[in-house]
């Protein structure tokens, strides 16, 4: 499994609608973006990477509050031992009334 399938899981089972790279469906009051950020071999052993880190960026849309389900993600995404790198408030879209919040996630694969 990588790790867009594994947000992919998380925030279904949430009750988040989520895309990759942008959300082309008609959004709901709120929904979940995933953009790929890097991938990265930072361990090596005898020249060989021990480590595969996959870092994606959450982008999450909500007409609501969103302290409350940026807080819901940020515990699941530690149970599932996820690495939180940024979390920050983008800010209110005014012309379409959603919150804007980005949680920054890393993930650490073993080779």
């Amino acid at each position: 499994m990588n790790v867009l399938e594994e947000l992919n899981d998380l925030l279904t089972a949430l009750q988040f609608p989520v895309e990759t790279g942008v959300f082309s469906s008609v959004p709901k009051d709120e929904y979940c973006v995933l953009t790929p950020m890097t991938e990265d071999f930072a361990f090596f052993a005898d020249n060989i990477p021990m480590v595969d880190i996959a870092e994606v960026r959450i982008s999450i849309f909500t007409k609501g509050n969103y302290i409350k389900r940026k807080s819901e993600i940020i515990r699941a995404l530690l149970a599932a031992k996820f690495t939180i790198t940024d979390r920050r408030y983008i800010g209110h879209e005014d012309d379409t009334g959603y919150h804007h919040v980005a949680v920054d996630t890393a993930k650490y694969y073993p080779i």
